[in-house]
């Protein structure tokens, strides 16, 4: 069978674990005269994929998920998750040990004020939550008649004891043929931008932002080559990038000291306070930069300027040269893509494969092209009830055999030099049932409905989010997450500030990319996910119109199962739109596929007609 190179299916949830260290820490907060302790899924720089040295939440509970929040009191600990996550919590942690709450019910700080003791004081790492997140958590400990107390050391660092080690990967250059703009013409934006508000000195805390400004890649987190790295750009002087200096090769240090200062990472803190003495006003982004670098430059006399980074929507905004690459990546992708679908549909019938099977099997395609530099998120494949679960990581012990009857959900990635891709199929293993195929089809024409939206430029992803969700809404159904969220370029999969679902407040601006994946879950029965990757572009010509109007380019090519479509569900144009795309994608792949594969992609591409 395949061999998979970069994800691992080991069960990292140490579950067993959770009730010794959650009375060491409760042990530890009553050395420190502390009541409580609030402990969240991230690390210094808030990534949503972050080391293991800083998987605090993991090593506490035992829940691996890449979102959540734990709080520890002396007589009760409770998660917070998402519904993403609510069946892979329950499975991961020790409910002895563990109340869950979801999210959706009741938030941390609503949590705290209706079950913080009065005088109670939780302590929280100012590090690890943003300005904004800790001005909530003091608010709800404020109306609970508690205190928040900032620790300046952690007290989990003080039990974790066998702590894997900070990463040291080698920081790489990103090439300008990928890149499409050099470093010191972005800087140039970023000073013109700088010039529209009061603040002497932007801090970069965001690693994409950093690895985007400078030009530069790494290893640094799973499946995401960012480089854990902070920057101050002063508004009238050289930049300064704050890294770990191990990582950096004599010709990478000479390329980043043309462009700026480079500094070890114990000079942040210093230069932080440094400009906080000098009195100095500092734009920081109060949603995404952690407390604390606010901290070290009010605390020594300086103002801090709260605003969103100004990186972020340069950075969504993807370039002629990054456009170029994410389509080229999309062809590459796709081609694998088309040949897993193909060896699946010979493969699954049998009733042999597995979910690992497959997770190896779609990674090996991918490697084939010689140009894939990981995976870009560890792949969800679910199997019948697993595949209702939107977050699935399939492991050596959860692995289900895919048996006939059943649907197979997908959800995997790609990460190469020119682009970043993310697609996920539905498949029927032999004949779907009626449900199956009525609940794809109002899916699927949900997805129809924002691959074909035409909107006036400025519209938001929210107010584009109830085109996916009509058709389920009518037939009283939903799903419990975004239709659409930003892709980097080489960078994540999830790109913020863009997105499309029911909070994407940011304006959608042509050369933005995201994905288009709306959804349904019967839970213990089966999942449907269909996404493609999409191109904000200029609308075709209207007659009449009164306002520029964008549309969509949809940029990922494979097959979407026929198989589980209802045709009598789909109107006329619907059903052009699916014909169209699976023309192109026909026509696109077959030259770069092998006979057996463009084979069966005639067959999985030809038209559909009503009955």
């Amino acid at each position: 069978m395949f061999e998979a190179h970069f994800q691992s299916f080991e069960d990292r949830s140490e579950r067993a674990e959770s009730a010794p260290r959650v009375a060491a820490l409760r042990a530890e907060l009553l050395k420190r005269g502390l009541d409580g302790f609030i402990v969240p899924r991230a690390d210094r720089f808030q990534n949503e994929y972050v080391p293991p040295c800083a998987e605090q939440l993991a090593w506490l509970t035992g829940f691996t998920g890449s979102a959540g929040d734990a709080i520890i009191l002396a007589d009760r600990a409770v998660i917070f998750v998402d519904g993403r996550y609510l069946v892979q919590v329950a499975e991961e942690i020790d409910s002895a040990v563990f109340s869950v709450v979801h999210l959706a019910e009741q938030t941390p700080t609503l949590w705290i004020e209706a079950n913080l003791p009065a005088q109670a004081k939780l302590g929280y790492s100012p590090w690890l939550h943003t300005i904004e997140g800790a001005e909530r958590l003091a608010k709800a400990c404020a109306a609970a008649r508690a205190m928040l107390v900032p620790v300046e050391d952690n007290p989990i660092d003080a039990i974790w004891t066998e702590r894997p080690q900070p990463p040291l990967g080698a920081v790489v250059p990103h090439d300008l043929r990928y890149a499409g703009e050099a470093t010191a013409d972005k800087l140039k934006r970023l000073h013109a931008e700088m010039e529209k508000f009061s603040a002497d000195a932007v801090v970069v805390s965001d690693p994409q932002n950093v690895s985007w400004l400078f030009n530069i890649r790494g290893s640094d987190v799973p499946h995401t080559p960012v480089v854990l790295a902070f920057a101050i750009v002063p508004k009238n002087s050289r930049p300064a990038l704050y890294v770990d200096l191990r990582k950096l090769g004599n010709d990478m240090r000479s390329r980043l000291e043309e462009i700026g200062e480079v500094r070890a990472n114990a000079a942040f803190e210093r230069d932080l306070a440094e400009l906080g003495k000098e009195h100095r006003a500092v734009r920081l982004d109060p949603a995404t930069g952690a407390e604390a670098i606010a901290r070290l430059v009010v605390e020594n006399g300086g103002e801090i300027v709260r605003g969103s980074d100004p990186i972020a929507p340069m950075k969504s905004v993807k370039n002629t040269t990054e456009i170029a690459g994410a389509r080229a990546a999309q062809l590459r992708d796709g081609a694998a893509v088309t040949k897993f679908l193909a060896w699946f549909d010979r493969e699954a019938p049998r009733g042999a494969l597995t979910e690992i099977d497959a997770v190896e099997a779609l990674e090996s395609f991918r490697r084939d092209s010689g140009l894939l530099k990981d995976v870009s998120f560890p792949s969800i494949a679910g199997a019948g009830p697993d595949g209702a679960i939107v977050h699935y990581r399939v492991t050596r012990k959860s692995n289900r055999r895919i048996a006939p009857g059943e649907l197979f959900l997908i959800d995997s990635g790609g990460q190469y030099e020119d682009g970043t891709t993310d697609i996920t199929r539905t498949i029927a293993v032999g004949p779907p049932a009626a449900d199956m195929r009525q609940k794809f089809t109002l899916v699927l024409k949900g997805h129809i409905a924002i691959a074909r939206a035409v909107f006036p430029d400025g519209t938001s992803g929210a107010q584009l989010d109830t085109l996916a969700r009509q058709y389920l809404w009518q037939a009283g159904l939903d799903f419990d997450h975004g239709t659409g969220h930003g892709v980097g370029s080489y960078l994540s999969v999830h790109e913020g500030p863009v997105r499309i679902s029911k909070i994407g407040s940011t304006a959608l601006k042509r050369g933005m990319i995201l994905s288009n994946e709306p959804g349904y879950y019967r839970t213990g029965a089966y999942g449907i996910r269909i996404e493609n990757m999409i191109l904000v572009t200029e609308a075709a010509p209207v007659a009449g119109a009164e306002k520029p109007l964008n549309a969509f380019e949809t940029l990922t090519l494979a097959p979407i199962d026929t198989r589980l479509v209802e045709p009598a569900l789909l109107t006329a144009e619907e059903l052009a739109w699916l014909n169209a795309y699976h023309a192109r994608v026909r026509d696109t792949l077959a030259s770069s596929l092998d006979a057996a594969t463009r084979a069966w992609l005639i067959t999985a591409t030809a038209p559909l007609g009503r009955a």
